[in-house]
């Protein structure tokens, strides 16, 4: 099987609009939460989450753009275009058509174009039919993200969506991995994006009791692993990776973040919504993970989890960990993305193995933020407080999402 490299990175998120503004702020474990300004929060339990603080003009988006394209897709177009400069790979589409038939595109989303919908059922019920906007549908489908993206670039290789909420991306960037190895392409743009902090969304993970209502204090809302911990925090935007083929990435000096070594993906087949309490699915996840990376559990320094700040999630995820790392899992460092940006739906797994790679890259893995009371079914090492400086020679990055389904990637230095 060939080997696949990470050789670009570009994200959108609460706390920056790209990596290079992102990552020293997770490294200080700073926050992103704040209170919901742009739509009325009065009648909603949670009014608060991790929003991108962005103005579409000045990134080159103009009025036809806005009434064509939703958020979750420009964001992924920013994405892609800061992951490909990162790469060195801004020119892609002057490439010779045989090499970009070679380039893939799979991008992630679990909601798609939530923010169209809701805008054009108004004009549907105020207006009638026949005012609804002919880009209605290209924007709302969830494949708008990675046909644009494709578009874009002049990518024409493969190019799909998937979507299986909260390990959307994490299936996306495992089917990149494998599109790679089985020699169906060179290159895959890959990640996720989303943007569902919008009323009814709000509204329907409140309603399951899902979210925290921590509303006096935004950026103590999102506690993974805390015995406070009361529900996750909506967050948005994109992680774009760019996977390469390792030779192919050598052959044109490219800097390599670090190496995709395996995947693995299960069902709890359980319940929609709740996981199964003895993390058996995760569990064979992680191990099939690192099967096919050909390491042993032993081998893994630092674990970038799931960590949602619900008391289902978090516990059984600790568990799943034990069962997998027996031991072992007591000398791991294990840290949450979400205690700082959110719970991005189905660009999560995109933008926490972004910072799991520059993890592998500088030896600097980041803290879980407000990790303050121990609960004893969490009893792992969630790198309280501040960041830690460690060699981090191979990696896991977990998600479990909504359906029962468990995403595991491991990465690591390549040897």
């Amino acid at each position: 099987m060939r080997r696949v490299v990470i050789t670009g990175l570009g994200t959108i998120n609460s706390l920056g609009l790209s990596v290079e503004e992102t990552f020293p702020r997770i490294l200080k474990g700073e926050s992103g939460v704040r209170l919901i300004e742009s739509f009325d929060t009065s009648e909603h339990a949670t009014k608060i989450g991790g929003m991108v603080d962005w103005d579409p003009s000045a990134h080159g988006f103009g009025k036809p753009d806005l009434r064509k394209l939703d958020p979750f897709t420009m964001w992924a177009l920013l994405g892609a275009d800061e992951a490909l400069r990162d790469a060195g790979l801004e020119d892609i589409r002057s490439l010779p058509e045989e090499e970009r038939e070679r380039c893939g595109t799979i991008i992630a989303t679990g909601i798609g174009g939530i923010m169209g919908i809701i805008e054009q059922q108004a004009v549907l019920i105020e207006k009638g039919p026949r005012r609804v906007s002919p880009h209605f549908i290209p924007r709302i489908m969830s494949n708008a993200v990675s046909g644009q993206v494709a578009i874009r670039h002049g990518l024409l290789g493969t190019a799909f969506t998937t979507s299986s909420a909260c390990a959307s991306a994490g299936h996306a960037i495992g089917m990149a991995w494998r599109t790679i190895q089985w020699g169906d392409a060179d290159l895959v743009v890959t990640g996720g994006s989303e943007s569902a902090v919008t009323p009814i969304s709000m509204a329907g993970f409140s309603s399951a009791r899902a979210l925290s209502k921590r509303n006096d204090d935004p950026e103590g809302a999102s506690r993974p692993f805390d015995k406070d911990r009361d529900g996750f925090v909506m967050g948005e935007g994109c992680g774009i990776l760019i996977l390469e083929e390792l030779e192919r990435a050598r052959s044109r000096g490219a800097r390599i973040y670090a190496e995709v070594k395996g995947y693995g993906s299960t069902d709890d087949a359980y319940h929609i919504t709740a996981p199964r309490e003895d993390g058996k699915g995760p569990a064979r996840a992680f191990d099939l993970a690192l099967r096919y990376a050909g390491l042993q559990p032993e081998d893994v320094q630092y674990i970038n989890a799931h960590g949602t700040s619900t008391a289902f999630n978090d516990a059984i995820e600790t568990t799943a960990i034990k069962r997998t790392f027996g031991d072992h899992a007591y000398k791991l460092a294990v840290s949450s993305t979400k205690s700082m940006i959110g719970h991005l739906l189905g660009a999560a797994s995109a933008v926490e193995l972004i910072y799991t790679a520059l993890a592998v890259h500088t030896g600097q893995v980041h803290p879980t933020r407000n990790y303050s009371t121990p609960d004893p079914a969490c009893d792992l090492d969630y790198v309280p407080g501040e960041a830690r400086s460690m060699e981090v020679r191979n990696a896991l990055c977990n998600s479990l999402g909504f359906g029962g389904h468990n995403v595991s990637i491991c990465i690591g230095q390549v040897d």
